[in-house]
């Protein structure tokens, strides 16, 4: 069993990734209010386009988010749909919502290096209820990688 700071280790970035992600993200200081598993996850998500219900992101696949075979594993492509789909649900300056239920369609593969566009359209809002769909699609090629559909859920204090 590995304990926590041998799990780090493993999951640090190279300094090639860390070159190329530095490109993306602005740096994460002592300001800035991440946890551990954000940090891991958003680093390498640029985004391109930001519309009310639509959020539009680009995605290097590196090798820490490939299983085995060097395929994208199937966990990195749940937490880009938790990720992306929570965002376009948010609204600011109210806490982020809470993953109540995600449904992900795994359609085809995609290995490291390959770049990704990830497509997350705001289906609806009910009550404190949001529903997203996310699209991976192979920026190359646009093929299909997986599509997720992502119910999230938000108590926001009332403005009156």
């Amino acid at each position: 069993m590995l304990n926590m700071e041998k799990a780090k280790e493993l999951l640090q970035a190279t300094p090639e990734e860390s070159q190329s992600l530095s490109q993306h993200l602005p740096p994460l200081t002592s300001d800035t209010k991440l946890c551990f598993y954000e940090q891991f996850i958003l680093r390498g998500i640029q985004v391109d386009r930001v519309e009310p219900g639509l959020v539009v992101c680009t995605f290097k696949v590196p090798p820490r988010f490939t299983d085995r075979t060097g395929k994208l594993a199937k966990g990195a492509v749940a937490n880009l749909v938790d990720e992306v789909g929570g965002a376009v649900a948010h609204s600011e300056g109210h806490p982020m919502n809470v993953s109540v239920d995600m449904s992900i369609s795994y359609l085809s593969t995609a290995h490291v290096n390959d770049e990704l566009e990830i497509t997350s359209r705001l289906l609806g809002r009910k009550g404190g209820y949001s529903g997203t769909i996310v699209h991976l699609r192979n920026k190359a090629t646009g093929e299909l990688i997986a599509e997720g559909r992502h119910s999230l859920f938000g108590r926001h204090a009332s403005k009156m």
